[in-house]
């Protein structure tokens, strides 16, 4: 109770002061206003709390849980016969968070230390604004180790493989190398990534505040590791070409060299070799000569190795038999006007006799009887301007320009290797037909398990075997590469000495091949070695190339257990072998009317 002036006693809460004239709304309007608020509040913690707490499940474990990934191993590449090629071996990263990362002069310096790595440099990327900075990758179980060891603040570790290669030079370029990274930059570990590259598994684990693994949780995904790859190539006949390449190159101070064996019956890749190489597990200071695989992305021009496909094409189409007689005199022979010769005139000679020989007169004088678009068929059904589809990484098609623009002398020079460019791969592969019956085999990187590989027919089983008999004169006594002869085996092939292109004009620098296979009698093995150019004094194929195709084959052969020709010794000239003997008559003269 309380007293007024007037002596009046009132009620505390009648008091005037206290009777202000407010709206009976705006209580209720507040009222209101807090209870949906507090509905608000509610709801939210019940939908945050009970029907999506992801959330918040998300911001808590990002505090102390971590997804780290699980490396996968690569898969193995290997020859034939099982030999490791290429193996992934478990290395370790070294990394950090700059952030969390405070080291001391003495940690510092301790970390340089062990990793053998420039403390200006280990500052600089300690000082990073980065949230991950990789310190050196791919470092040894036993340095790892002993990184550890230091308890380094902020600094951490993680599992990846390195690469290693047995090989190392020998089968560089056929089977290549990964990069820092686990992919394939060349060769085989590049045209088979897909196969061999495996997929990286990941675990949760929790972390404390200082980012120490406290508790594993589990695997989320397991790693799957890459495909094994096995090769054709035959570790043995790698050792062989490429030893026997590399002597040839230092012997004839040549500037490159490159060979390939393929095996005649599968089309297999059984040796790819290439000089200049490299050592694919220490590529420091390597020039780009060294890494290219000369034998598939390098075209040149063949010389005299793509006659016997003019003299298969004369003897396809009806026009020239075995024994068909071509005047070669003088050694020379106008077209327009350019002139081409012999490098020893012969007078007349027989079609086998200009393989023999190596006449670019008699070729030229054949090629002339066809048109221009019947001899670019014929150059294109054994592969030539085309890849051989292997997936080799910069493998090339080489040239062979379209026929309407052919003039008669490039269609002349072009019949004896001369005006088009193939990679030795190319004209390895193209020698199937001649060792097939007429076949063209598709060749392979990989082993092939299944039966009997065919070809695509080209030529004729009694043309192909006609040409394999006078491949077998020209490495013969009388030949142009009786050097390329193998003891025990009868030998068929072809030389190839060619001008070098340099500018748009030919060098005096030469490029020396020869091509050929054995057992002539039933062949087994093609061979195809190149030298670029030889300056020791000997330029020929048949002097420069064809020693090393004679070693390299006679070695592969007695490693592959094949039988000798019993027919043939060494001493003794090729002759027609009996299946190619139905269509050969004497000797006729050629008739005015075959512009010969």
């Amino acid at each position: 109770m309380m007293r007024g002036k007037s002596g009046r006693t009132h009620k505390f809460a009648e008091s005037p002061v206290l009777q202000l004239a407010l709206p009976a709304w705006r209580s209720r309007l507040v009222a209101i206003f807090l209870l949906a608020s507090f509905g608000l509040l509610v709801g939210r913690s019940f939908y945050l709390q009970v029907v999506n707490n992801d959330f918040l499940q998300e911001k808590g474990e990002s505090r102390y849980r971590r997804d780290l990934e699980i490396s996968a191993s690569r898969g193995k590449v290997t020859d034939r016969n099982g030999e490791v090629l290429a193996i992934s071996t478990p290395m370790k990263s070294i990394w950090a968070i700059p952030a969390d990362a405070k080291l001391n002069a003495q940690q510092a310096q301790q970390l340089a230390k062990v990793l053998d790595a420039d403390a200006k440099e280990l500052a600089r990327k300690l000082a990073s604004d980065k949230g991950f900075v990789y310190l050196q990758r791919q470092v040894s179980p036993e340095v790892a180790d002993r990184v550890a060891a230091l308890k380094l603040p902020g600094i951490y570790q993680n599992k990846e493989y390195r690469r290693y290669y047995p090989t190392g030079d020998m089968s560089a370029h056929m089977v290549g190398f990964t990069g820092v990274d686990d992919k394939g930059l060349e060769g085989v570990e590049l045209a088979f990534e897909k196969s061999l590259i495996g997929h990286a598994g990941s675990r949760s684990v929790i972390r404390d505040r200082r980012g120490q693994i406290v508790e594993d949780v589990g695997s989320i995904r397991p790693p799957q590791d890459g495909k094994d790859v096995r090769l054709a190539l035959d570790s043995k006949i790698q050792y062989i070409a490429y030893s026997h390449l590399k002597q040839a190159v230092a012997d004839n101070k040549a500037k490159a060299g490159g060979a390939v064996v393929i095996d005649a019956k599968s089309g297999e890749i059984l040796a790819l070799a290439n000089w200049p190489t490299y050592n694919p597990n220490n590529r420091e200071h390597l020039s780009g000569g060294q890494l290219r695989n000369r034998a598939v992305t390098d075209t040149f021009e063949p010389g005299s190795t793509l006659k016997p496909f003019t003299a298969a094409l004369a003897l396809e189409n009806g026009k020239f038999r075995f024994d068909t007689a071509i005047n070669t005199a003088p050694g020379r022979l106008t077209i327009g006007k350019a002139t081409i010769s012999d490098a020893h005139p012969h007078g007349v000679l027989t079609v086998a006799q200009v393989i023999q020989k190596s006449s670019n007169v008699g070729v030229a004088k054949m090629a002339a009887t066809f048109s221009p678009q019947e001899m670019w068929e014929m150059f294109d059904a054994v592969g030539f301007g085309q890849t051989s589809r292997l997936g080799f990484p910069g493998e090339v098609p080489g040239r062979l320009r379209a026929w309407k623009s052919w003039r008669p002398i490039e269609q002349a020079t072009m019949s004896y290797g001369h005006g088009i460019s193939v990679s030795l791969m190319q004209l390895a592969r193209a020698y199937t037909v001649f060792a097939r019956d007429g076949e063209l085999l598709p060749i392979s990187l990989t082993r092939i398990d299944e039966g009997p590989v065919t070809g695509i027919p080209v030529f004729s089983p009694q043309t192909a075997r006609e040409v394999r008999a006078m491949l077998e004169m020209a490495a013969g006594p009388g030949g142009t590469a009786p050097k390329a002869q193998v003891a025990g085996y009868r030998v068929a092939g072809k030389t190839g000495t060619a001008h070098k292109l340099e500018g748009g004009v030919y060098a005096n620098k030469y490029v020396a091949s020869f091509v050929g296979f054995a057992p002539a009698s039933d062949p087994r093995l093609i061979v195809a070695v190149l030298i670029d150019e030889p300056s020791a004094g000997k330029h020929y194929g048949g002097d420069v190339a064809g020693p090393v195709f004679s070693a390299v084959m006679g070695s592969a052969l007695r490693t592959l257990g094949v039988p000798p020709d019993a027919q043939m010794t060494i001493a003794q000239a090729p002759t027609l072998a009996p299946e190619a003997g139905s269509r050969i008559a004497q000797p006729r003269p050629v008739q005015a009317k075959e512009k010969l």
